[in-house]
């Protein structure tokens, strides 16, 4: 069933023990509050946990935080539930951090601006001025921070400041500077990045001139979230597109901005839409 962007929903997400009776248990309690159930989704994994995504119709806002304890307390515990709430007229704050390469950033903006991402950017910051004028060309804010390879601390701590009150969710926009363990726990909100996965996959330097001199025949995006370990967090999309010897090395650049910037949007935007769960290293996307 299809929810229109203007129908507002409350979004319950969990994780629990696999068992009979959980779906049952849900949709109950939601039927004794009268309250409309408009998309459900469930996954139940081989190592025994259960995963599921409901959509229902919100309880009237004075009464949610009632609703919501008593779900803690009649289904979560006994069921050995972790789970969330969230209301989709609550829009997300996300910041945007990008390098010199505007391709991804671009296609946000202009989701944005159509009314497609579903959340609030509330600033672009880059180690580079390049985008200045793009970005507030469209009425925000846009922050050069530029990184001393001999006081990166300093940096992201100036990062931190201009994130102020916070973000929901931090969205690394092909920012080529590799963020600490530090700087993420004091964030205190995920961060998704983006980068090419060639099949074989090429590091370092000039990836798309070594997969053109050996002659690739797929290429590719990973968009994951970020964690202390390098390009190593829970995948939330992936796409491959197939290339051949008539492609050259910009031909390759050009295909691999274009997937880029689709998979970073479509798990910018299932994460706005509250459809991923976390299941140890990888991911249940709904």
């Amino acid at each position: 069933m299809a929810i229109a962007d203007d129908h507002p929903t409350s979004r319950l997400l969990l994780a629990c023990p696999d068992r009979p009776g959980l779906i049952a248990a849900v949709s109950g309690f939601l039927a004794q509050a009268s309250l409309n159930i408009v998309d459900a989704d469930q996954h139940s994994s081989h190592e025994g946990r259960f995963f599921m995504r409901m959509a229902f119709e919100p309880a009237p806002e004075a009464e949610r935080a009632g609703l919501y304890r008593r779900f803690r307390e009649e289904i979560a515990e006994p069921f050995e539930m972790e789970h969330r709430f969230a209301e989709s007229d609550e829009r997300k704050r996300v910041a945007v951090m990008v390098s010199r390469e505007d391709h991804c950033l671009s296609d946000l903006l202009w989701r944005w601006r159509s009314g497609g991402l579903g959340a609030e950017i509330v600033c672009v910051i880059s180690n580079h001025p390049d985008h200045a004028e793009q970005v507030e060309s469209v009425g925000l804010p846009f922050h050069h921070v530029p990184v001393d390879p001999e006081d990166r601390a300093g940096a992201e701590l100036r990062v931190l400041e201009l994130l102020g009150e916070g973000v929901d969710l931090l969205v690394l926009a092909r920012y080529m500077q590799i963020l600490s363990g530090d700087f993420l726990r004091r964030l205190e909100a995920p961060a998704i990045n983006i980068h090419h996965s060639f099949l074989p996959a090429f590091v370092g330097a000039d990836p798309y001139a070594r997969a053109h001199e050996r002659g690739v025949k797929l290429i590719g995006a990973t968009a994951h979230y970020v964690t202390e370990d390098l390009d190593a967090g829970p995948i939330i999309d992936q796409d491959v597109t197939r290339v051949s010897h008539r492609d050259e090395t910009e031909d390759l650049m050009r295909i691999g901005r274009d997937i880029e910037r689709l998979v970073l949007a479509r798990a910018v935007k299932a994460h706005i839409d509250d459809r991923v769960l976390l299941d140890g290293a990888r991911t249940i996307v709904f």
